[in-house]
């Protein structure tokens, strides 16, 4: 279905912000009137230029004792010294997780530093139409008021933190607490924009057309949105109830802390736990294709060693299995979940859309496969899939 062109009389732009748990990113796209609308997104960040193309960033702040913000993004985690907010306050988190998150800065609420880092997205996201766009700096002056926001946010999040998410962008100077100031925001899912983004890339329409539904997993950081769509004339309607769950990439990562904790005890390379745990989130985590091969996360250099823990100049061997084992409980949720949504949908499903950061694990779309094919559904990975 092709875009329509702008059919307003006053040019606009629109940012539409989709904050992570773990990266981030900023889409937008300037209307003017006549014109077909393209959507863009910012591909430059500070202390992350030599990234060509890269449109996220890590969702992080660094804040002094103070409680002020000193780094945010490539730039926090240029320095090293890390504080990793899981900003999805309203989901219910069992202990296990709460385990794992570190406390707030002090004297900071959630809401404060959203819009810290709703701040520091909107900053840039200036600089890159100024730096891209010819006249980039006259095209903001003269834009004023006319300015739309887009806020992301997973399945099953309504007016309570829809509000709370409005209130910072108060805080972070995009609006103002006016009626009409406000009604500049606006919210989509995470399944409904995945839905969006298969419409966009042909998917939908093909696979659709036939009266088929489709379930679209967005497989993110943090959570794994579960959303299942038909299309009813010109319009896509859901045929089941979005489901949202924590069971992101991150939790990958924490099953691999859990794990190591145990493994690790009684070596000398203990107090470096957290510095393996960044490399196997950086490296061994991505590339993990299987259980066949040996596994192996570099930290050190060729002089650590410690046989009786298997460390060899720098780097830490695990079986295959002992890696996939990180993987289960994830992909359980993702197998479970996509079934839930198949005999509750309201018209029949075979296709699976597969997106998001997590959906970049080859080891995740392959048991997928594995899992759930047997069962009649295709599992599609776009190739612009996160």
């Amino acid at each position: 279905m092709p875009r329509p062109p702008y059919r307003e009389t006053r040019r606009k732009l629109v940012i539409a912000f989709d904050v992570g748990t773990t990266f981030s990113g900023v889409s937008y796209s300037i209307l003017d009137p006549g014109q077909v609308p393209e959507i863009k997104g910012v591909t430059r960040f500070p202390a992350q230029k030599h990234v060509s193309g890269s449109s996220k960033i890590p969702t992080i702040i660094y804040y002094d004792k103070q409680g002020a913000s000193r780094a945010i993004g490539a730039e926090a985690a240029k320095d090293g010294i890390l504080k990793r907010q899981q900003m999805r306050g309203g989901l219910k988190l069992n202990d296990r997780i709460m385990a794992n998150i570190p406390p707030l800065p002090h004297g900071k609420t959630v809401t404060q530093i959203f819009a810290d880092y709703l701040r520091y997205l909107f900053e840039c996201t200036c600089t890159y139409i100024k730096d891209t766009h010819n006249n980039g700096a006259t095209l903001l002056a003269t834009l004023g008021q006319r300015i739309d926001y887009v806020l992301s946010h997973p399945n099953g999040w309504e007016g309570p933190q829809q509000q709370q998410m409005r209130e910072a962008a108060v805080l972070a100077g995009l609006i103002s607490g006016t009626p009409e100031s406000q009604s500049r925001i606006s919210f989509v899912t995470e399944g409904e924009a995945s839905l969006h983004f298969a419409i966009n890339n042909g998917f939908a329409s093909t696979n659709m057309n036939n009266g088929e539904g489709v379930l679209i997993v967005d497989a993110g950081g943090g959570t794994i949105d579960v959303s299942a769509y038909a299309r009813q004339s010109n319009l896509y309607v859901e045929i089941a109830a979005p489901q949202c769950y924590l069971s992101g990439s991150v939790f990958i990562t924490l099953e691999a802390k859990k794990f190591l904790s145990n493994f690790l005890s009684g070596s000398k390379f203990m107090d470096d736990l957290d510095h393996i745990l960044r490399c196997f989130e950086t490296t061994t985590k991505h590339t993990f294709g299987g259980t066949e091969e040996a596994q192996f996360i570099k930290f050190g250099s060729f002089r650590d060693n410690e046989e009786e823990f298997n460390i060899r100049y720098g780097q830490l061997r695990l079986t295959g299995q002992q890696v996939a084992s990180f993987f289960e409980p994830s992909i359980t949720c993702i197998v479970d979940s996509v079934k839930e949504q198949h005999n509750s949908a309201r018209q029949k499903i075979s296709h699976v859309l597969l997106v998001g950061g997590f959906a970049s694990s080859d080891y995740l779309y392959n048991r997928l496969q594995a899992l759930l094919e047997p069962s009649g559904f295709r599992i599609v990975r776009p190739e612009n899939h996160v």
